[in-house]
């Protein structure tokens, strides 16, 4: 809940009203009476609408890593969202899930950084070095292309590159067809190397 303290107050009103609402059409009231209450709980119930509608669909957990280094509100918490996610998916035991949605937030804060923080010709010049056939657009690249240009321009270390494409590997297996050819499939130990992948960029990039 995102809501002020005026608003969360409005809310349970609203919610206790709707509550009272349906023992009152339980209780054999006259119809006329019936009436001026349902008038009173559509507008509680238009309030409480109001107020749910201003709060996220979906938040990531209290101990999700802070990535207070992006400035785009929007994007860091889409991100957050999605480490938070593949942490629970770990938890829950949802491999597969936990591993491509790891993947994909390192994916995202990779191509953060790179266009963030590195000028348009470093950029180019890191490209051609690492991965001349790709195109000069980094949004049409792919994970591979960014852990390679990443490291390049100094964004991240060593370890980290070798841990994400580490994890770009298990990422893939997404993919039916390659999961079939390889004869592998996601489990916990893809999840916690995508999510190792994640904290270690996230502590580069830091």
């Amino acid at each position: 809940m995102v809501l002020s303290g005026g608003e969360y107050s409005a809310y349970l009103v609203g919610m206790n009203a709707l509550k009272d609402l349906l023992n009152f059409w339980q209780s054999g009231q006259p119809s006329t009476v019936i009436n001026r209450r349902a008038a009173y709980g559509a507008q509680s119930l238009t309030t409480v609408r109001d107020l749910l509608a201003k709060c996220p669909d979906e938040i990531p957990s209290p101990g999700t890593t802070e990535l207070s280094f992006i400035g785009d509100a929007d994007l860091r918490d889409n991100i957050r969202n999605d480490i938070s996610a593949a942490n629970r998916g770990l938890v829950d035991g949802l491999w597969k899930a936990a591993t491509v949605l790891a993947g994909a937030a390192g994916e995202a804060l990779l191509l953060w950084a790179i266009i963030e923080r590195k000028s348009t010709s470093d950029i180019e010049k890191a490209r051609i070095a690492v991965i001349p056939s790709a195109p000069k657009d980094p949004n049409s690249w792919v994970l591979d292309g960014y852990i390679k240009v990443a490291k390049a321009l100094g964004l991240i270390e060593d370890e980290t590159a070798k841990q994400a494409d580490l994890a770009r590997e298990f990422r893939n297996l997404i993919h039916p067809g390659r999961s079939a050819r390889l004869a592998k499939k996601c489990d916990r130990g893809t999840a916690l190397s995508a999510l190792a992948a994640v904290e270690l960029i996230v502590r580069d990039l830091s």
